[in-house]
């Protein structure tokens, strides 16, 4: 079964193809004969791997027959042999094994049909194979063998019994499902089976990376990842499903594909009458369904059933496991969903909710309330639905337990229509707790939108909970969607309200706290924590409001004042939140001591821990999508941070695949694309910033700055110093955080924007810019000298790189103090910033023509540590700048190192005929190409670091081998040979 998209590539074989080759071919000695058969499923992919093994053997250097059986009884004997044979004669040239051929064609011609005939018949075709052969290994390919005729399939146990010299392999594709009962093939293979030579593989689906890998091909993209999975669940990695689904998906048809369709029903139609009962019922279950309950809803005999089941399970429509039974592929059941009367399927379904109703569990609820629906009574499937709601809610499943809580809302809008002899209707559900339930579980699970809407669906209700409670909510739920602004305002707006109960402000004191801790507001969030530990002191149970100020107070005051103290609080609220058990006191504690300790503390290697740790701790508490995400981000940056660029890639995709929304999304985009703005994958770091744009546009102050501060570091990589300029800029006047270590980071791009535009005169510097840096920079000094110590201590690193910088404003740059910038972030194990500390520094020192070795040395240090971590663009600026100097650098092996990102090219202009510039040495042609960017001799000296009048003698004999008289004249030829 072949798709008809023939342009999809052989996904997922290549070890099938390697043991194909190496069983029919490599390892068949010379006269020996070997033989595969090739089972599957229906469109798993033989026909195809036929096709593409047939290539490889005749690119060997083996003669290859193929044919292929036809579903017409025995009608045609030897059919697929003598259609091989008609094939092969028009294709070849050769006038020896052209008239093997058609000798043995006429074999079959004249052969007189009869049983006396047969062996005759069968010891001449062998005779007449091992002439075409001539001496080559020979490969008989035949397709759909389960429809071979009789003397094909006595042909086969003649040839492989080997009695001859003539070196032959078969290769054969079986469809599965049909050797059934007494088919006549599986007395052959059989037979077959006892010879050694012979082997049978059975070809499974792709795998859940093949089945991505062939969607992706075919659609021309990846799959979004909700794409990805329904694919995956519908096509059961079925190459021909596959193909199909997706060739629909890139067509925009909705609907499942007529031949799709057809072919499944024909296989379906095809099974014994028990058998189809039992598909149509687990087609309607959830699966995996389980033998007793598929018992009690087809009602079948136990002796019927299991033989029904295993007709199914042969004609691979079913697959049996331990905890039941599943369809091979869930399309299937969307197919004999239409194939049913709507009366038919709600008998199946009441069927089921009768059975799981006999069987009380609390794990049967959900499948309950879901057959009951179906079965069209929404007043016996809410309270089951209800229950499965708690029930998650109490495993920590919020996702589920949001499903849940969702579709009891729906059930309890639904009328349900009663017969008049029916129970009487359950009682009147409180909508309020439904809505109230839903909105707190889509939060925990990440919809934060999805919680928005429910919590004002709420809010109108005029049973709804009071106003300062419904302040508290939409402050959690819009801070959890990176909307900060709005959060701080309902967070205060509760605080002033008069209806507030002492719980309710105690709560809203302590959220605000931490909310002001993540804006980087330190010394409010401290005050704000004390109060909110007094408020808590008179509220008896008030663990939750304990443990956020708590970790707001000891973040606050390890900040400002005393590391080791606020550490120990941080500490004591962790433990505080473990005994409590609350999940989100516990990722919350988590949080903010990882953040703690990766960021002002600078204890990176125990940061990174702890945040893996507490990011595992979180996810068994059911968080995943939320705080596990973040604190997988707060260890990739950790990582990054010390270098491990690698292992910190590793981290951001295994949190991606979470698919978190709201801030939890905008924490793990920006420390994705600090790596890709490290690696210089600019395509990717522009994709990530413009999606942490569009989320910040409802208000997410407290990812503001690491923004702006990314796309200064990136637009910087791509020579564009004005958009870093007007990012740092922005950022300054958007920004009131009292955290001087990102003011001083952000102060040392704006700082080295300058100084770049300053160095490649591409842009006029910004005095205005400059003196606001400045101020700047003088404002984080006398700010970190009453931070506390760790404080300080990174935040030095980052003034060291800004005094430099404001060095190369000033002139050509301070070797001294980047000397002193480098050593204070090699004490502090952040590679990075040394690496391009010695850059500076070697730039610096080569611009003074002082000390050559030492500029040397320092640029093979920086290239190292550079190549290290896979930073491109800092790798090639250091090795235009050695190019420069005429400095050696030591390339690591490609294998050591991250490819570079993948950049579009446009076509490659036409070349002059002549190379005008082929008389010109390297260092002329460096020369010329400064000349034609209208540097003067002195500028071009201070460039290339050799004398002003060195280069005007360069100029001369530059002028001497173009037969030019002018510098404009030079230029053009330079341009007109220039490599594109």
């Amino acid at each position: 079964m072949a798709s008809d998209v023939d342009t999809a590539p052989l996904v997922g074989r290549a070890d099938t193809l390697a043991v194909l080759r190496a069983a029919l071919l490599d390892d068949v000695a010379p006269g020996h004969t070997a033989a595969v058969f090739l089972t599957g499923e229906s469109g798993v992919g033989k026909t195809r791997l036929l096709a593409e093994v047939s290539a490889r053997l005749r690119d060997a250097g083996a003669l290859v027959l193929t044919g292929s059986c036809l579903d017409i009884g025995d009608a045609s004997p030897l059919h697929p042999v003598r259609q091989a044979l008609r094939r092969f004669d028009a294709e070849r040239t050769e006038a020896r094994t052209a008239s093997a051929v058609r000798g043995l064609l006429q074999v079959f011609h004249e052969e007189t049909p009869g049983p006396d005939g047969a062996g005759a018949l069968l010891e001449r075709v062998f005779q007449g194979l091992h002439l075409v052969a001539g001496g080559r290994p020979l490969v008989l390919v035949l397709d759909d063998l389960q429809w071979a005729d009789r003397s094909t399939r006595q042909l086969l146990l003649y040839l492989l019994a080997g009695l001859g010299d003539l070196q032959l392999s078969v290769l054969a594709a079986v469809r599965a499902e049909s050797l059934q009962g007494a088919h006549p093939l599986r007395r052959v293979l059989t037979e077959l089976r006892r010879l050694r030579s012979v082997r049978v593989v059975d070809l499974a689906p792709l795998d859940r990376a093949g089945t991505d890998e062939l969607a992706a091909a075919v659609v021309g993209a990846p799959l979004a990842p909700e794409a990805a999975d329904r694919m995956w669940q519908r096509s059961g990695g079925n190459p021909f499903v596959v193909e199909e689904l997706a060739r629909d998906l890139r067509d925009g048809r909705d609907d499942l594909s007529d031949t799709l369709r057809e072919v499944f029903l024909s296989r379906v139609d095809a099974l014994p009458q028990h058998a189809h009962a039992v598909v149509h019922a687990i087609a309607a279950g959830v699966e995996p369904v389980e033998h007793w309950l598929l018992a009690q809803v087809v009602r079948l005999p136990e002796e019927e059933l299991i033989e029904a089941v295993r007709a199914a399970v042969a004609h691979r429509l079913l697959v049996g496991a331990d905890d039941g039974y599943r369809l091979r592929h869930r399309l299937v059941a969307e197919v004999l969903a239409h194939e049913l009367l709507p009366a038919e399927r709600a008998a199946l379904h009441r069927r089921y909710a009768e059975a799981l109703t006999s069987a009380t569990a609390e794990l049967h609820q959900a499948r309950l309330a879901h057959h009951w629906r179906l079965a069209g009574e929404p007043g016996r499937a809410l309270p089951a639905a209800m229950a499965a709601a708690r029930e998650a809610e109490r495993l920590h499943g919020y996702a589920e337990a949001h499903r849940h809580w969702s579709a009891a809302l729906q059930l309890a809008a639904t009328p349900a229509a009663v017969p008049p002899d029916a129970e009487p209707a359950p009682p009147e559900v409180d909508r309020v707790g439904l809505l109230e339930h839903a909105a707190e579980t889509a939060h925990h699970s990440g919809e934060h939108v999805r919680a928005l809407d429910l919590l004002e669906e709420l809010a109108r209700d005029p049973a709804g909970p009071p106003t300062c409670d419904l302040h508290i909510r939409r402050a959690r739920y819009l801070a959890a969607a990176g909307r900060s602004a709005p959060a701080e305002a309902e967070y205060r707006r509760a605080l002033g309200s008069p209806d507030c109960t002492p719980r309710e402000r105690a709560t809203a004191a302590a959220r605000l706290a931490e909310l002001l801790l993540h804006l980087g507001r330190y010394a409010e969030a401290g005050d704000q924590a004390r109060e909110a530990l007094q408020l808590a002191a008179e509220v008896p149970g008030s663990t939750s409001e304990v443990v956020l100020a708590s970790a707001a107070l000891g973040y606050s005051e390890a900040w400002l004042e005393d590391p080791e103290a606020g550490l120990a609080v941080m500490r004591q609220a962790l433990e505080t939140a473990e005994r409590s058990g609350r999940p989100e006191d516990v990722a919350c504690a988590y949080l903010h001591l990882a953040e703690l300790l990766t960021g002002p503390l600078n204890i990176l290697e125990e940061g990174v821990v702890v945040a893996r740790r507490g990011a595992e701790r979180v996810a068994e508490l059911g968080l995943g999508r939320t705080w596990e995400t973040r604190l997988l981000a707060i260890a990739t940056n950790g990582l990054f941070r010390v270098g491990q660029w690698a292992e910190a890639e590793k981290v951001v995709a295994a949190a991606l695949r979470h698919r978190p929304s709201g801030a939890d999304a905008v924490e793990l985009l920006l420390a994705r694309c600090r790596l890709s703005v490290g690696y210089g994958d600019v395509e990717a770091s522009d994709r990530d910033l413009e999606a942490v744009a569009t989320m910040l546009a409802g208000g997410g102050a407290r990812h503001v700055l690491p923004m702006l501060i990314l796309r200064a570091g990136l637009a910087m990589w791509q020579g564009r110093h004005d958009l870093a300029r007007q990012a740092v800029q922005r950022g300054l006047t958007e920004s009131r955080s009292d955290d001087v270590i990102v003011l001083a980071t952000l102060a040392w791009h704006g700082l080295r924007a300058e100084a770049e535009a300053h160095a490649s005169r591409t842009v006029e510097v910004d005095p205005t810019a400059v003196r606001r840096l400045r101020e700047v920079v003088d404002r984080v000094t006398r700010k970190s000298e009453k931070a506390g110590a760790p404080v300080r201590y990174v935040a030095d690193g980052f003034l060291a790189l800004c005094a430099a910088e404001l060095s190369r404003l000033d002139g050509r740059g301070d070797p001294e103090l980047w000397a002193r910038s480098a050593a204070e972030w090699d004490r502090r194990n952040h590679p990075y910033p040394a690496a391009y500390s010695r850059l500076r520094q070697a730039e610096a020192l080569l611009a003074r023509r002082s000390r050559p070795a030492t500029a040397a040395r320092l640029l093979r240090q920086a290239y190292q540590m550079a190549q290290a971590l896979g930073a491109l663009p800092l790798s090639s600026e250091i090795r235009t700048l050695a190019g420069r100097a005429r400095v050696t650098l030591e390339e690591r092996p490609a294998a050591e190192t991250r490819p570079a990102p993948r950049q579009r090219t446009a076509a490659p202009a036409a070349a002059p005929a002549v190379d005008e510039l082929a008389a010109l040495t390297a260092r002329e042609r460096e020369v010329l190409a400064a000349v034609a960017e209208g540097l003067t001799n002195k500028e071009i000296g201070q460039r290339l670091f050799i004398s002003e009048r060195t280069i005007g003698v360069h100029v001369s004999h530059i002028f001497d081998k173009l037969q030019v008289r002018t510098r404009v004249q030079a230029s053009a030829i330079f341009l007109r040979n220039r490599p594109e």
